[in-house]
């Protein structure tokens, strides 16, 4: 699978994790590059507490665009140290 945005790869890899409709790219597939900490958060009741990164290609911003769980709930376990999208990013094979 492939996340892309603004005509970027900025994540690949042949074992995602799909949760709710959502591919969970395993971290050591993102392109750090591209990514920037924001300091937003939500929770979710049964995965936890959620931070973001703003994703960064060409001088564009998208803002809260990936999320993860630096802690996940036991019922999460299989989504500890993988990133999601939304926010227009495209997950293709």
């Amino acid at each position: 699978m492939k996340a892309i945005w603004n005509n970027q790869i900025i994540a690949e890899s042949d074992d995602t994790i799909v949760i709710e409709n959502n591919h969970y790219f395993p971290k050591e597939s993102i392109n750090r590059e591209f990514f920037k900490h924001s300091e937003s958060h939500s929770v979710c009741p049964w995965k936890g507490e959620a931070s973001y990164y703003t994703i960064e290609v060409d001088g564009k911003k998208n803002i809260d665009a990936a999320w993860y769980y630096p802690e996940v709930s036991d019922l999460a376990k299989s989504i500890k140290g993988h990133v999601a999208f939304w926010k227009g990013v495209e997950v293709v094979k």
